[in-house]
């Protein structure tokens, strides 16, 4: 074996151990890790929008776009382990990944074997589309009761639609949603972010959002900020116009620092690239950065995916071997 494949072997190693480990310690009050960074752009390097969030008694998933049940095996975490899924809103890049997350983990097999049934928290029309989806996979539910034996008191949803507030409060971990301004429609049902209060941490997900008060309103004081961000090379107006579209219900880098500025945070993190080309090449992460140190001089990291932040004392984050 060559050197260099030893060392990437052994990169990969301490990489899979840090997730493993239980989340202890007052340095390591609340683990996140970015589990998809991109947009419904079918990126092998950025899957859907999702994000983990793990305690030392619970663990929690935030949206489930594309590639969810794969990342999350990626760190050898059983798809039981998660029981509660939190939806910022219902666009399909932050739902497409819930079959395969919810029907892989009742599974009888190392990475599933669930025997609860899945929790599922979202806006307006949450509970209505998780029951259509149950009647969609009424024939795989029963060749697998029939067949496999399987748990069927495994099988159902408990979905429920929110409002903004505490939504879950348990073990210590406090929840809170909050509604943000992705859509420009005031008859379109709510968009969240998420605010994780845990031992005096704190972390908030943005969701998908325009620039929005309410959102720098509940993330003061918190430790992390992890916040969508568009961005194209051309001004909105020379843009195509299903790009002027796209650009209208997010945070350019300019307004996203702006809102960084006015948060009291340790750490400030973009997930949710939504980089567009318009006629030219579309922007680069590194074009963001710059584009957000026009208006905040602070922490700041471009997410990706599978990368952990652990927020303690203080806040560390440690990227993926590649």
């Amino acid at each position: 074996m060559s050197i260099r494949k030893a060392l990437r072997i052994l990169c990969a190693g301490i990489f899979l151990l840090l997730f493993l480990l239980p989340v202890t310690g007052a340095a390591q009050n609340l683990k996140v890790t970015l589990l998809g960074t991109g947009t419904p752009r079918p990126l092998i390097d950025r899957f859907g929008p999702s994000t983990l969030i793990q305690t030392d008694k619970e663990t929690f998933l935030f949206d489930c776009g594309r590639g969810v049940a794969q990342r999350i095996w990626q760190l050898q975490i059983p798809l039981r382990q998660v029981s509660d899924l939190f939806l910022t809103h219902l666009h399909s890049d932050h739902l497409v990944g819930i079959p395969d997350f919810w029907l892989t983990g009742w599974l009888p097999t190392n990475y599933g074997g669930r025997k609860t049934p899945l929790r599922v928290w979202g806006p307006v029309g949450t509970k209505e589309m998780m029951s259509y989806l149950e009647k969609a996979f009424q024939p795989d539910y029963r060749i697998r009761i029939e067949d496999e034996k399987l748990p069927p008191e495994a099988f159902p949803v408990i979905a429920q639609d929110i409002k903004e507030g505490v939504v879950y409060e348990k073990n210590g971990i406090k929840i809170t949603a909050f509604e943000v301004d992705h859509f420009p429609g005031e008859d379109i049902e709510p968009c969240f972010g998420y605010r994780i209060d845990y031992a005096g941490r704190s972390v908030v997900i943005s969701g998908d959002t325009r620039f929005s008060e309410n959102l720098i309103k509940f993330s003061k004081g918190v430790d992390v900020l992890i916040h969508e961000v568009a961005a194209a090379r051309e001004a909105a107006v020379e843009l195509p116009v299903e790009q002027q579209q796209i650009m209208a219900h997010h945070t350019s880098p300019e307004e996203a620092g702006k809102i960084f500025s006015q948060v009291n945070l340790k750490l400030a993190v973009y997930y949710h690239f939504v980089l567009l080309g318009g006629y030219r090449a579309p922007p680069t992460v590194e074009d963001v950065i710059i584009r957000t140190r026009k208006t905040y001089s602070g922490p700041l990291e471009t997410g990706e995916d599978q990368m952990i932040i652990l927020v303690g004392d203080t806040v560390e984050v440690i990227r993926p071997s590649r």
